[in-house]
């Protein structure tokens, strides 16, 4: 009984142990106390992460590589090759050793003796060939020498000036060759990066660079600054490197000793690459809880343009992936990295990006990029266009040397784009099945999540929290997308011909459906959802718009349902006849602002409206014939919840109520560090009693009352604005309008009182500026007015 009893339970343990795979792992130590030349135990650790890689190949069981706590400073970056490929089942994982802070840094130290030069000038001698592109002074990021100088609070670039370029001003540096222009595109639709390589003999800047939009129309007269000129080192943190003589000057404020302090520079592009492909792949390899820091900057590699979109691209990061599978970065901290902070580029598959923080990155936070090759009949400008009868006609990707089947999710990325403005929190070009979900982004120059045009779709983008978006650009969105995939044509008429004879072009690229769900967008300089330029297959439902509305510009086959909009509206651009697009279910709360809309899709219809103009407005264009007008009584706007009441008339529309408490990161380390989105308060539409008044972008606001107003603003009636009282430091502050002043019309289109200005604003807000007419001092004035 015994024995037989014995035997089972060996067979079952056999048994077990089959079933539940490999029991066995090795575990691999590295320490900055250790040696290279030791075995890698806990006791006698490597000290090099490469010591630790080259080891786990020759293992066949799961690796599992333990960091001890401490800084590593990467003389080259770890390269993950197809040797370092594992199995599903014996997976690589490199992670900090039971959560201790370790920090993979791409600087170099620098042993400098600082001399005083004069007042708060010190001077050191830089020795070895090192690149000077950033500076850090025990642990915090300087700024290189600059006009105008850096402020914090200024709109566009930490302070920007017209007259950077001005003949007077380029006359009192002497040696400005190594210096760099940052502008803006002259439409504000990304950036520029210039190298000064010179002088010309009129005096003017010989210049490099500008390559970085692929909409070239030129630098900004406005928003630009420069960089990196001795003569400007003038405050308190600035640094200027002389190349020639390899001399480091820094403005250090008194009371502190440069020679008792930590300087480092960055060396390194990138800290971690995964390089193989689609034939070849790294497989099976994952990066978790790491902080990486001290990449350089990229902006003069960004080159590569985009299939015709506004963007060109730099295949880099600080992690870059090209050729893998079952790949994986968790639960890592990218710090102020110079450029991108996570790049998939061609063939990835099930790559994933979970868990992680990026703030201050220089250009954008997660890029996907597939291979131009794989495009049938690429276009590469706004303005090209192959042949129709040249054109490849066969649907979908010609290879598979694209991203597809990834996962971002639960990260938070916020200040991005702090060197370049033609970036996302999440980009995505040439692509297919990427899910985007559960993320907080917010405070960057350009789109929180951008899709580059529609090869080849099946996109899911679900629960993020996107905001303060589009901070120093204009003409985009939160959320922005463009199509112009093979069948768009820069003509309108071209293509309005193409598409009506060959309608099957359209679904060429974009082949499966992109959804756009459950998530919380807000843009205050323009769309919280913006589908430009031919943006096409998009099923659109459950999201809560809070403030810039939605728009669908020139596209086809675009389902938006069940969504709410907060203080603005649908817009509808310039629509193709027979778009197949359906707008319904949704909750409106100002009339729809459509430009060029002849032919209003397969539906336009049950939607609920704030009022019975707004409604009979949208009627008049044979639409909306179910739709219904009234308060949609919101559980608790005050606090975002913005589900409707058992009685609200939006449910006799069809509108079903969903979850308000499910956006952005759900980590509670993620959740406690992430900023909320300011609520909008609610605005009531055409409010014209005397004493209607309200807070508007910094600026108290109230409409003009009674002849007593009349007579003191010299007004010829009682129509108009008053502008009562500003923040000195709000976009209202900045935007050159004063106390006292009354607004009476913007962009040409009367405001005869605040339901009026808000109307207007919302329909031109993408802009960020507009000429209004005022009146100030009792006389008419015009002027073009920012509102950033």
């Amino acid at each position: 009984m015994n024995d037989s009893f014995n035997r089972l339970s060996i067979c079952l343990l056999v048994l077990c142990f089959w079933l539940s795979g490999p029991a066995f792992c090795l575990d691999l130590y590295v320490a900055p106390h250790g040696s290279d030349k030791n075995p890698g135990t806990i006791h006698k650790p490597f000290a090099s992460l490469e010591a630790a890689q080259l080891k786990a190949r020759k293992s066949s069981e799961p690796v599992n590589v333990f960091v001890r706590a401490g800084t590593y400073y990467l003389a080259k970056p770890i390269v993950f090759t197809p040797q370092d490929s594992r199995k599903a089942d014996n997976k690589l994982t490199f992670k900090p050793y039971q959560n201790e802070k370790v920090l993979l840094s791409g600087a170099k130290p620098l042993a400098l003796k600082w001399t005083r030069q004069e007042s708060n000038i010190y001077k050191a001698k830089v020795a070895g060939d090192v690149s000077m592109d950033q500076l850090y002074a025990d642990g915090q990021l300087l700024r290189m020498a600059r006009y105008p100088n850096y402020d914090a609070s200024s709109s566009h670039f930490g302070g920007y000036s017209e007259d950077v370029l001005a003949p007077e001003r380029i006359k009192k540096w002497k040696n400005p060759e190594g210096a760099f222009i940052h502008s803006l595109h002259s439409h504000e639709w990304g950036g520029y990066h210039y190298k000064v390589v010179g002088k010309e003999t009129d005096g003017t800047l010989k210049l490099e660079g500008g390559y970085q939009n692929n909409r070239q129309m030129g630098m900004h007269k406005k928003y630009r600054f420069i960089e990196n000129v001795f003569e400007e080192l003038d405050a308190p943190g600035e640094w200027y490197y002389d190349h020639t003589d390899k001399n480091l000057y820094v403005y250090i404020p008194n009371g502190q000793d440069p020679n008792r302090m930590t300087w480092l520079t960055p060396q390194l592009k990138s800290l971690v690459e995964f390089r193989g492909d689609a034939q070849h792949p790294v497989r099976n390899i994952s990066i978790e809880g790491f902080e990486l820091a001290h990449v350089q900057r990229t902006f003069m590699d960004t080159k590569e343009p985009l299939l015709r979109s506004d963007w060109t691209i730099y295949r880099g990061g600080t992690v870059v992936l090209e050729g893998t599978e079952n790949c994986s970065i968790r639960n890592c901290h990218f710090k102020k990295v110079g450029g991108n902070a996570v790049f998939f580029s061609n063939y990835n598959r099930h790559g994933e990006v979970s868990g992680c923080h990026i703030e201050g990155a220089g250009a954008s936070g997660i890029c996907f990029v597939g291979d131009p090759k794989a495009v049938r009949s690429p276009s590469f400008e706004y303005h090209q266009f192959v042949a129709l009868q040249e054109m490849d006609r066969k649907p979908g990707p010609k290879s598979n040397n694209y991203p597809a089947e990834c996962r971002v999710s639960d990260n938070l990325m916020h200040d991005l784009g702090t060197v370049e403005k033609q970036v996302a929190g999440v980009q995505i070009s040439m692509a297919m099945d990427i899910t985007v979900s559960h993320n907080s982004i917010y405070n960057v120059p350009r789109s929180g999540i951008n899709i580059s045009e529609g090869t080849w779709g099946g996109h899911l983008i679900e629960y993020n929290d996107v905001f303060n978006t589009v901070l120093e650009t204009g003409d985009h969105g939160a959320f922005n997308s463009w199509g112009r995939d093979r069948f768009w044509h820069p003509n309108r008429k071209t293509m309005d011909k193409i598409v009506a004879e060959h309608p099957e072009m359209i679904l060429l690229d974009v082949q499966k459906t992109i959804t756009i769900r459950n998530n919380r967008f807000r843009c205050d300089h323009g769309w919280d959802i913006d589908l430009d330029d031919g943006s096409s297959n998009y099923h659109i439902y459950n999201n809560v718009c809070l403030n810039g509305g939605l728009k669908l510009r020139e596209g086809f086959q675009r389902v938006v349902e069940n969504n709410i909009m907060l203080n603005n509206s649908f817009h509808p651009h310039v629509w193709f006849a027979n778009s197949g697009d359906v707008f319904r279910k949704n909750i409106v709360t100002k009339p729809y602002f459509p430009i060029r809309v002849n032919d209003w899709g397969q539906e336009v219809n049950s939607n609920l409206f704030p009022d019975a103009k707004a409604l009979e407005t949208a009627q008049k264009n044979r639409t909306d014939s179910r739709s219904l007008a009234g308060d949609p009584l919101f559980i608790d706007a005050d606090h975002g919840d913005y589900r409707v009441q058992p009685n609200s008339p939006a449910l006799k529309i069809g509108f079903k109520n969903f979850d308000m408490d499910s956006f952005g990161v759900t980590s509670p380390h993620l959740k406690h560090l992430a900023s909320q989105p300011p609520l909008p308060v609610l605005q009531q539409r055409n409010a014209s009693s005397a004493d209607s008044e309200a807070n508007w972008l910094g600026g108290q606001l109230r409409n003009v009352s009674g002849l007593g107003d009349r007579s003191a603003f010299g007004l010829p009636d009682e129509l108009g604005v008053v502008v009562e009282a500003i923040k000195a430091d709000s976009p209202l502050g900045k935007s050159g309008l004063q106390n006292g002043d009354v607004i009476r019309k913007i962009e040409q289109q009367e405001v005869r009182n605040m339901g009026d200005l808000m109307d207007r604003y919302q329909e031109i807000n993408w802009k960020g500026h507009a000429v209004v007419e005022i009146f100030r001092n009792q006389a008419p004035l015009k002027l073009d007015i920012s509102f950033k």
